[in-house]
C-alpha cells in the first residue's frame, strides 16, 4: 500500500487503500471525545486525492491544481519522530510529545488535558483517559509507553480517512495503519501508525498538516 505524494499534484494511492470518512464526536461539555465512522468511499485499487483544496469533487482531485497552478513544495523534514520529542515522565505512563506534528484535533484537552492526567496516571481513571487520548491523536503527536518502556499504539487496519471535526470543519487526511508514504523527490517518509497530510493547501509544513485549516486569518 502506497501514498504518493506527487509534484504540485494531488496524493496518488495504490494498493487498495480504504477510503472512509471520520467525524469528531463532543462530549457534553464540548470536548472532543471519539471518533465515529460515517461513511465508506468506492473501493478503488487506485486514486488520486485532492492536496490543493480546491478539488470540486472532494475528497477526490479533478485537476483543479493546474488551474490555480498550486505550489506544493514538501517542507516537511522527513526525520525520525523521536527527534522532535518532549517527554513527560508520570508513575504510570510517560508522553511522548512531538509539537510540530499538531493538527488542533483538541482530543489532548479532555478531563484536564492529557500531560496532567500522564502525571497522575497512578489513578486508574486518568490513566484509561490519557491513553484514549494518545490513541485519538490522529497525527502520532502524541506518544504513550508504559513503566516497562512499551509503546503504546491503537491497532489501527490500512486506511485513509476523510476528518472533519464537531462543527464540520474538514480537517486533514488521515493515514492510518503504517502505509508507505512516498515523498516525490525526498524518498520515503517514516512509516508510522498515525500520520496526517494537508488536504487543503495551507499547510507551511506540507505534506504534513500543521493545523491551517483552521486558521481564520488563512482563509484562501
Amino acid at each position: 500500500m502506497l501514498c504518493k505524494v506527487s509534484l504540485n499534484g494531488p496524493y496518488i494511492v495504490k494498493g487498495n487503500v480504504p477510503l472512509i470518512k471520520m467525524v469528531i464526536e463532543a462530549d457534553e461539555e464540548g470536548y472532543p471525545y471519539t471518533w465515529t465512522e460515517t461513511e465508506t468511499y468506492q473501493e478503488n485499487s487506485t486514486y488520486r486525492l485532492c492536496r490543493c483544496g480546491k478539488s470540486q469533487n472532494k475528497p477526490y482531485c479533478d485537476n483543479h491544481h493546474k488551474t490555480i497552478k498550486f505550489d506544493g513544495t514538501e517542507t516537511a523534514i522527513n526525520i525520525d519522530f523521536n527527534e522532535k520529542v518532549k517527554t513527560y515522565d508520570g508513575p504510570e505512563l510517560k508522553l511522548l510529545d512531538n509539537k510540530e506534528l499538531c493538527v488542533g484535533s483538541g482530543f489532548c484537552t479532555r478531563a484536564g488535558n492529557i500531560w496532567n492526567l500522564t502525571t497522575h496516571s497512578d489513578i486508574p481513571e486518568y490513566k484509561e483517559i490519557a491513553i484514549q487520548e494518545a490513541f485519538d491523536c490522529p497525527s502520532g503527536r502524541l506518544v504513550l509507553e508504559d513503566k516497562a518502556g512499551k509503546i503504546l499504539e491503537p491497532i489501527l487496519e490500512p486506511s485513509i480517512a476523510v476528518t472533519e471535526d464537531e462543527d464540520c470543519i474538514p480537517g486533514p487526511l488521515w493515514v492510518r495503519g503504517g502505509i508507505r508514504i512516498q515523498s516525490e523527490e525526498k524518498g520515503d517518509y517514516q512509516i508510522r501508525n498515525r500520520v496526517t497530510l494537508c488536504c487543503c493547501g495551507k499547510s507551511h509544513n506540507k505534506p504534513l498538516c500543521d493545523g491551517g485549516h483552521l486558521d481564520e486569518d488563512n482563509e484562501t
